[in-house]
């Protein structure tokens, strides 16, 4: 990195859903940023902080002790401000009162989006991915899916323990929005019997017809995760039991797949695409989104970022299937 890269002043937030791993991209960026004599500032809460002004000064040891820790020191929030020309108008103002050459918004699409609109207003943007969903389809990892299915296989490992005992059949409800990668990627690592996905269309009728098959075959209990964009957990469960009779418990995980020490993997995942950022400001290299892609770290604009298509490989699903039998 150059030395006389010409860039005072950035700024750094976290925004919409926390991801595991967010701790860990404000340290990168921090630290990058000081080791390079750029003063940071933190906004707090996201676009809603921004617009509220709530803003601190950071240095390094601002940023001591946080690697290992779920959720965000800078703290998160939705805004619908920001969903407004005027809003977006206010953010940019203010942007530009604070003197940044640059902000560096780690979040999810809404956030990106955010991002997006701020750059067309003259604001110098780099966004890091960062939401355990994994449904921004220009990188291929985003910031706090490892740490989510970890969690969440962990929780259906002893659902599964439960529901053995009591020959039952449980129905677990994952977090993803629209996107079935975490509930693939749980009803994997957890020996699911089920999984419904979004991307798949799955009728409640064969998933129905398949736990009669297992029950028939011998098979006393059946575990099947459902990704909260495609059934409601407990409707899944009471049609179940009705159905065929079988003990049936729902489960959701809700936002426990979002707490939590963050993974080896999203901590490092993390701390590059942190430092990623910064040398992109430094570069001047604006209005861009860090991705990890066929194994490297790259940049796109984030505009086109936002219109990659979603590209769903369904022979995960079909490899799981086949492993349930």
């Amino acid at each position: 990195m150059e030395a006389t890269h010409g860039i005072n002043r950035i700024g750094v937030m976290t925004s919409g859903g926390d991801a595991p791993g967010m701790n860990a991209i404000i340290r990168a960026v921090v630290r990058t940023a000081c080791a390079n004599k750029i003063e940071v500032k933190g906004i707090k809460r996201g676009y809603e902080g921004l617009l509220s002004g709530d803003i601190i000064d950071m240095n390094a040891r601002s940023v001591s002790e946080i690697i290992q820790r779920g959720g965000t020191m800078l703290l998160t929030a939705r805004s619908t401000d920001m969903m407004t020309p005027e809003g977006q108008e206010k953010a940019a103002n203010i942007c530009r009162f604070l003197g940044l050459d640059a902000l560096v918004v780690a979040g999810g699409d809404g956030s990106t989006r955010g991002a997006l609109a701020l750059s067309r207003l003259g604001v110098n943007t780099v966004c890091i991915p960062a939401t355990i969903d994994l449904d921004l389809p220009c990188s291929d990892y985003t910031i706090g899916f490892d740490s989510a299915v970890n969690t969440a296989m962990e929780a259906i490992t002893k659902i599964r323990d439960t529901s053995s005992s009591h020959e039952r059949c449980s129905v677990v409800e994952v977090m993803g929005r629209d996107s079935g990668y975490l509930a693939l990627w749980c009803a994997m690592t957890g020996g699911a019997e089920d999984v419904l996905l979004p991307e798949l269309s799955t009728s409640e009728d064969e998933v129905i017809r398949r736990i009669i098959e297992n029950r028939a075959r011998g098979k006393r209990h059946n575990l099947v995760v459902v990704a909260e964009g495609m059934f409601r957990a407990v409707a899944l469960a009471k049609k179940i039991q009705d159905m065929t009779g079988i003990e049936t418990r729902p489960s959701i995980l809700g936002y426990l797949q979002r707490g939590g020490a963050p993974s080896a993997l999203d901590r490092v995942h993390a701390s590059m695409m942190g430092y990623e950022a910064v040398k992109l400001i430094m570069e001047k290299q604006f209005n861009k989104v860090v991705i990890f892609k066929d194994g490297a770290y790259s940049h796109m604009d984030i505009e086109e970022g936002l219109k990659a298509e979603h590209k769903f490989n369904d022979t995960m699903y079909h490899i799981a299937r086949m492993l349930a039998i």
